[in-house]
């Protein structure tokens, strides 16, 4: 019985350059609403060879939401936070 050949999974091609292919890393995420600031260091993200563009998983934007808003709230000018999932 000869072995099974698995097939490669074909590469993600990034959106924004279109020509990069995404490998998993960490990276920085900043967002800026009303006064607010805020950054969150060492996020997991599929990020772009290429471009750089990160593309988080839904988990990890909503985790990143949530702070957002809760800086907000607080009126927080600026803060900076290392992802914890």
């Amino acid at each position: 019985m000869a072995a099974k050949k698995r097939k490669k999974a074909k590469a993600v091609a990034c959106v924004l350059c279109g020509t990069g292919t995404l490998k998993r890393g960490l990276t920085t995420v900043s967002l800026t609403g009303g006064n607010t600031t805020l950054v969150v260091k060492a996020v997991p993200a599929d990020i772009c060879k290429q471009c750089g563009e990160p593309y988080l998983d839904e988990s990890v934007a909503q985790w990143i939401h949530e702070r957002a808003e809760s800086a907000v709230k607080r009126g927080a000018e600026v803060e900076i936070l290392r992802y914890a999932a």
